[in-house]
């Protein structure tokens, strides 16, 4: 584990936050690209992916936390120690996709399209991110003699990024890239998390995430389904 880069000065440069900062700059780079590519406004995309991502790390914590109440109420100050690590996807997801509806349905853009364009950017943030989880050595599974499971996830979030630019680029209908996106993570988080052993087992050995993920699994993929019926 390197949870610590280096330090310059009275500066400590985190591991963690370095691979966020790092995951938030390649995506958004590329999805402005693809911007220009689908004409729409890069400045857009700029503005949504920057608001999606402070609000997703501030979702994502706070549902950590409460994930984690005890521990946080004996330390409140720990609260704000982002450095640590402790981000939970699933309020990411909630304050990430709820500030980008907003922001979309703001500057008058079809919803679904801009959802479409930037989801394999998110995915493959995702896998950038956590390699910053194995460097924190947080999201930690069994000792093995393969690769950490944070690697398996991370390698996994990339073949999703590869998956949807694949889709991305043939004709398809609008939503199909972002419930597709939902439905493939929320299988790849199912899998991995009987690799992961930083959640509690709270039922026949299956973590709050497990029900997480098929909970999203059988909320997108029957929106999936439905656009695909659409002429």
């Amino acid at each position: 584990m390197y949870p610590e880069i280096c330090r310059i000065g009275p500066f400590t440069v985190y591991s963690y936050g370095l691979m966020l900062v790092i995951a938030f700059l390649v995506a958004t780079f590329l999805a402005c690209l693809q911007a220009k590519k689908e004409r729409v406004s890069p400045d857009v995309i700029l503005n949504l992916t920057f608001g999606a991502f402070v609000s997703g790390v501030i979702g994502a914590r706070l549902f950590y936390v409460a994930e984690n109440l005890p521990h946080y109420l004996a330390d409140l100050p720990e609260i704000v120690m982002f450095q640590r690590g402790g981000l939970s996807w699933f309020g990411g997801l909630i304050s990430g996709v709820g500030f980008s509806i907003f922001y979309i349905k703001y500057k008058r853009l079809p919803v679904y399209r801009i959802l479409d364009l930037i989801s394999p950017f998110v995915a493959l943030a995702q896998g950038i991110g956590r390699v910053g989880c194995l460097l924190n050595g947080c999201c930690f599974g069994d000792e093995s003699s393969l690769i950490p499971v944070q690697l398996y996830s991370s390698l996994a979030l990339v073949a999703i990024y590869a998956g949807l630019r694949s889709l991305q680029e043939k004709p398809h209908r609008a939503g199909e890239v972002f419930y597709a996106y939902l439905i493939l993570y929320s299988v790849k988080r199912f899998i991995v998390e009987f690799l992961r052993q930083d959640n509690p087992r709270i039922l026949d050995g299956l973590t709050l995430f497990h029900f997480l993920s098929l909970a999203l699994f059988f909320t997108a993929l029957p929106l999936y389904l439905h656009l695909r019926k659409k002429r």
